[in-house]
């Protein structure tokens, strides 16, 4: 058995090593959440940039048929 000294030495240092990890853990937890937040907020950036790309295809969709028939109608009123 050791002496009471020598145990308690090692009883603090392996407190120092707890709370060591503790500290890190807490680190770790911080920065998961902030990562999960800066996911969530690209995700709804991403979500917004789908909508806008789908309302431009259908909106040049539509341009392109008007202008199409436009040139229909030139090339009949031509001949």
């Amino acid at each position: 058995m050791q002496p009471p000294r020598e145990q308690s030495k090692r009883l603090q240092q392996t407190q120092a090593q707890v709370d060591e990890v503790v500290d890190i853990m807490r680190v770790n937890v911080e920065k998961v959440l902030d990562r999960d937040q800066k996911i969530s907020q690209l995700d709804d950036r991403a979500e917004a940039l789908q909508a806008g790309a789908s309302q431009f295809e259908a909106s040049a969709g539509k341009l392109k048929r008007k202008y199409w028939w436009k040139n229909c109608k030139v090339i009949f009123i031509n001949y």
